[in-house]
């Protein structure tokens, strides 16, 4: 039988190798941009833009905004947003990450969200993130992305000889059973600093310099397809990389047909890729803060705009909220709706919620099914369970701050919050599809 391999499904799955952090989920958006022709402005000075230019900002490391101009000037503006986030549950490694028992080496963490704890056990690990260095002036440390690119670390599973009940399902604590294992301890390792002394290896400078880090433990484990046809891909991060990373590719095919093309568009395309939605959004780069806002702001004052002009635009514009749903298992068809749900392969998931957990407005919803419609789009309406409420997304925090027609989307996925998830691989097609088409 043909494989179901997609061109937008081996993109997805090189882009989530070099994703193994926010930090490089940014860069790795970063460099896609910057080879589409897109120029970085800084949200610390005034910006000078031209009709019809692309543009990004990096405001902190773990998040990223990006955004097109109108090409020729409109009465009409239209504002066009597209949001996803660029966390994920994992492990987080504490500034004193030595901790050295009976001779092993363990690192000492914290949990990040809501991981799936015991889908992390007996798998390959690895490190990565941002480490802060000294400097000549005192508030701006030098920074260096680190991504060790190799299994490291792993967490082993208490054999069933001695943990009798673990089939049973056995709660793991998190300060304990979650604590990676390095190594062993030996006459050359340092017992009180082998992990800084790693680092500084690592990163090629001395111990010394390193004044703190920001750093994951992650999966180190490849996308893989699976199924009879290779319909279907397994991998780490598809939380939320899947949407990130088509927000981009959306935000680069629309302004490559811009410039192909005599029509006026007069929309400001803008993706905004969040941090810390994970746990709540409550961060300067999450959703729950200004930070939108302000760039929208920004971007009207470099051409003379008041903020009367940017809320009336912001009343008539459209924000897409883009984050994993969930795909129907084939073992617990109980726990979601019996009409209203998805499985892998259904293309693109409208979320709705009358209780506002995903956002709802019916003509919003409409819009997006007539545009599925429009250019040949799969899709599906999804509804939880009423006795499931499920999770939260980006799209009710950030509608509250911009007053605009929001609609919840993403791909189908099973296994969420999993070390390891699995999707439709032709499903990111169909998300791909969707964020150029609205961008266009």
């Amino acid at each position: 039988m043909a494989a179901k391999k997609t061109s937008a499904s081996n993109r997805l799955a090189d882009f989530i190798k070099k994703a193994v952090s926010p930090y490089h989920t940014v860069e790795e958006s970063r460099k896609m941009l910057e080879a589409a022709g897109f120029s970085e402005l800084s949200l610390d000075k005034d910006w000078k833009i031209n009709q019809g230019g692309k543009y990004y900002i990096l405001p902190f490391k773990t998040s990223l905004f990006a955004f097109t101009m109108p090409i020729k000037e409109s009465a009409k503006k239209i504002i066009h947003i597209a949001a996803a986030h660029t966390d994920f549950p994992c492990l987080h490694i504490k500034p004193v990450a030595e901790l050295e028992q009976r001779g092993y080496l363990r690192i000492n963490t914290e949990i990040y969200g809501g991981p799936i704890l015991n889908t992390w056990l007996d798998r390959p690990l690895s490190v990565a993130g941002r480490v802060l260095l000294k400097s000549d002036d005192i508030y701006a440390p030098r920074e260096i992305l680190v991504d060790f690119k190799r299994p490291l670390l792993t967490i082993p599973n208490l054999a069933v000889h001695y943990n009798r009940d673990v089939n049973d399902g056995v709660k793991l604590t998190k300060q304990n059973d979650m604590l990676p294992l390095l190594g062993m301890l030996d006459d050359k390792l340092n017992k009180n600093s082998y992990f800084v002394d790693m680092l500084a290896k690592e990163i090629k400078e001395k111990k010394e310099e390193i004044l703190d880090f920001d750093l994951i433990v992650y999966n180190a484990e490849e996308p893989a397809y699976v199924g009879l046809n290779n319909e279907m891909i397994s991998s780490p991060r598809l939380d939320n990389i899947t949407s990130c990373l088509a927000l981009v590719e959306g935000l680069i095919n629309a302004s490559a047909e811009k410039e192909c093309n005599d029509r006026n568009f007069n929309a400001l395309n803008l993706i905004a890729l969040f941090d810390n939605e994970e746990i709540g959004s409550e961060t300067k780069q999450g959703a729950d803060s200004e930070l939108l806002r302000l760039i929208l702001r920004k971007i009207y004052r470099s051409f003379c705009e008041d903020e009367i002009s940017l809320d009336t635009d912001i009343r008539k514009g459209f924000l897409l909220s883009v984050d994993v749903a969930h795909a129907l298992h084939p073992a617990k068809a109980e726990k979601y709706d019996p009409v209203n749900n998805m499985r892998m392969g259904d293309g693109v998931t409208l979320k709705l919620s009358a209780n506002q957990r995903y956002t709802y407005d019916g003509v919003a919803v409409a819009g997006i099914q007539q545009l599925c419609e429009k250019y040949g789009i799969k899709y599906k309406k999804f509804v939880n369970n009423s006795d499931m409420p499920g999770g939260g997304t980006l799209g009710p925090i950030i509608s509250s701050h911009l007053p605009m027609y929001t609609v919840d989307i993403g791909v189908p996925i099973l296994a969420m919050h999993s070390a390891r998830e699995l999707m439709g691989a032709s499903d990111q097609d169909e998300l791909v599809k969707l964020i150029t088409a609205f961008f266009k």
